[in-house]
């Protein structure tokens, strides 16, 4: 699919200062469109493409919002928490924020103009997992396990009541690509040779896709032809062992020191104990100590996903339907996943 659809299209971007902004934004200008991205008081702009403006507006309270959307043909809502240390951190930062969201697209359109498309980055996490080929599909009955996949389907919910057909859900597995700091430890742990597998005698099939592949992906879903929830992936199916063997052979190919990781099978009752202390451990520090500071990346949320069969999800819908493919290769994408790590000195 072209994306002459979005040329000349005021376009709206919620967490564009983040890990997808930097792959999707210089895509929706390369389309033609304006593009503004949504901030927050503390967000670090310097880094957005040139062109690209700025407006601050709150998520939480909404205000700034109205205003935000003035004039707006689309939105997309990239904006989300990955990382919490509980349920009430996924629900205030991504079904409160939906909620509100929800409210201000309504009090838009009783204007003159409305955004005509809002484009949902969701996660496979709002599906559920699946262990077995192809894995779950387009039409398959919402199943999470995990305090952020409810928190995303209840987001779901709630703008689709608000937007109906407007919405389009885009419901991505792992998103790997440079910027990304959810899989730097993973990419860290090859680094020095070592890597976890969920499970002492499990494969943990998963599903990924590279940034760049998801960014084409919500430019597809921008189009008026594109309706309901979509999953995407990289057109293969990996194992976690495999990914992470991957990832030490692009760092060898890169850097040229020895790439061999050993893959630890850990069992399942020792990553709910590794997990709860890990959380334990980050409410101390966020809580108490730096309200502010991330929530450390394994926690029990994360455990619970970790603990399924595995991951897989199947795009062939939006590949027949809105004439999506997938380009990076598994390869490709870790290359540049690790050059980009190099080059910010996050390796």
């Amino acid at each position: 699919m072209n994306n002459d659809h979005l040329a000349g299209k005021n376009v709206l971007v919620t967490g564009g200062t983040g890990f997808m902004g930097r792959h999707l934004l210089p895509l929706l200008q390369a389309a033609g469109a304006r593009v503004t991205c949504l901030t927050r008081a503390s967000s670090r702009t310097g880094h957005l493409p040139r062109g690209v403006a700025a407006v601050q507006a709150d998520l939480q309270s909404g205000t700034g919002l109205a205003e935000a959307l003035e004039e707006q043909d689309v939105v997309v809502h990239l904006a989300a928490l990955l990382f919490g240390l509980g349920w009430q951190d996924y629900l205030r930062a991504n079904a409160l924020a939906a909620s509100v969201f929800a409210k201000a697209l309504g009090r838009r359109s009783t204007g003159n103009k409305r955004p005509e498309r809002v484009v949902l980055v969701s996660s496979l996490a709002a599906t559920g997992p699946c262990g077995l080929a192809p894995g779950v599909t387009d039409a398959t009955p919402p199943a999470p396990v995990s305090a952020y996949g409810w928190s995303k389907l209840m987001a779901e919910q709630t703008l689709g009541l608000a937007l109906d057909d407007r919405l389009v859900v885009l419901r991505p597995p792992i998103i790997y690509g440079s910027g990304d700091k959810g899989l730097l430890p993973v990419f860290k742990g090859a680094a020095k040779g070592i890597a976890v597998s969920p499970g002492a005698f499990r494969t943990f099939p998963v599903s990924v896709v590279h940034a760049k592949d998801m960014a084409k992906a919500v430019l597809c879903c921008c189009a008026a032809q594109a309706n309901g929830v979509y999953h995407v992936n990289d057109g293969a199916r990996h194992t976690m062992a495999e990914f992470c063997i991957s990832v030490g052979r692009a760092l060898r190919d890169i850097t040229g020191k020895p790439g061999t990781v050993r893959v630890l099978r850990m069992p399942l009752p020792i990553m709910a104990a590794t997990a709860a202390l890990s959380t334990a451990f980050g409410c101390i520090h966020v809580r108490l100590t730096d309200p502010q500071d991330r929530a450390p990346v394994w926690n029990f949320d994360k455990y619970r996903e970790a603990k399924q069969a595995g991951w897989l999800c199947d795009s062939s819908r939006i590949q027949t339907e809105l004439g999506w493919t997938p380009a990076v290769s598994l390869t490709e994408g870790l290359a540049e996943t690790v050059e980009g790590y190099l080059r910010e000195g996050f390796l």
